[in-house]
């Protein structure tokens, strides 16, 4: 029998000794390597993974290409870009099984994506059919989305759309952030909830659900994925992948409505066959 589809949309893998990018707000000090993935995939019943960029390696994705390029069927990949990349550039990178590309903006300015050149841009993504991947606190996700949406392409939000700490679902960035669901071309992870919070209590997990509880009512399961966030870089001694995983099942009590984003959401988002 065929296991049902399960992908976890965003994960990191790295080791330790790679040249790091020069503007970066932190530095691993272990490795987290394609092996280890892919033995949590399997020990999780998890079919597929999507292997994000890792914001202190910069524009330097020849890791991730590399691994992707040994894993073709089973991985894809969301890569970091300059704007000014060309089709030939792109397509090399499609070739290779990357989906998107990610603006990892924490700590950040702010792009101008209404300018031409991020307009062609996001043109040239949107013509590969890839989603731009935005993370970025809730304050500034709303303009952001706004600024994307005339090239056309889909925007995936990182991190339930990292809303403030104090407020969580009460913040006014998250609740325009829901409001862009009734343009059909934004989509949700679910994943990394830890990075909105300050000391993972109860009352921690309740801004999660409630969180969680506001972003299904507003995308629905057709739009929300889930994410592991592996190897959980600043959180991986109060975060495992087995409970990142059991999260979901919390945030999303209907089984029905989980398989769908774990399964054929996430699928057609990132371009798996299903």
């Amino acid at each position: 029998m065929t296991a049902p589809l399960r992908v976890d949309t965003h994960a990191h893998v790295f080791l330790r000794q790679m040249p790091l990018a020069a503007a970066r707000r932190y530095a691993p000090d272990f490795d987290a390597t394609p092996g280890e993935y892919l033995d949590l995939l399997d020990t999780h019943g998890c079919t597929h993974g999507v292997l994000v960029q890792p914001s202190f390696l910069g524009l330097d994705n020849s890791y991730l290409l590399s691994v992707l390029r040994q894993h073709p069927r089973r991985l894809r990949g969301v890569v970091m870009l300059e704007p000014a990349a060309t089709e030939q550039e792109l397509a090399a990178l499609a070739a290779a099984g990357v989906v998107g590309v990610r603006l990892n903006l924490v700590g950040q300015p702010l792009p101008d994506l209404t300018r031409p050149l991020w307009q062609a841009f996001l043109a040239r993504i949107r013509a590969l059919d890839w989603h731009l991947e935005l993370h970025r606190q809730a304050a500034d996700l709303s303009p952001l989305i706004e600024a994307a949406a005339p090239a056309g392409c889909r925007v995936v939000i990182d991190h339930f759309g990292r809303p403030d700490p104090d407020q969580a679902s009460t913040d006014p960035g998250f609740a325009a952030l829901l409001r862009h669901a009734d343009s059909g071309r934004v989509w949700v992870k679910l994943s990394a909830a830890y990075r909105n919070a300050h000391h993972q209590s109860a009352r921690d997990a309740a801004a999660a659900r409630e969180c969680a509880r506001q972003l299904l009512a507003a995308f629905g399961p057709q739009r929300l994925v889930w994410g592991s966030d592996w190897p959980h870089t600043q959180h991986q001694h109060l975060a495992t992948y087995g409970p990142s995983l059991a999260a979901l099942a919390d945030w999303v009590p209907d089984a029905a409505q989980r398989r769908q984003i774990l399964g054929t959401t996430a699928a057609e988002l990132f371009n798996i066959p299903h």
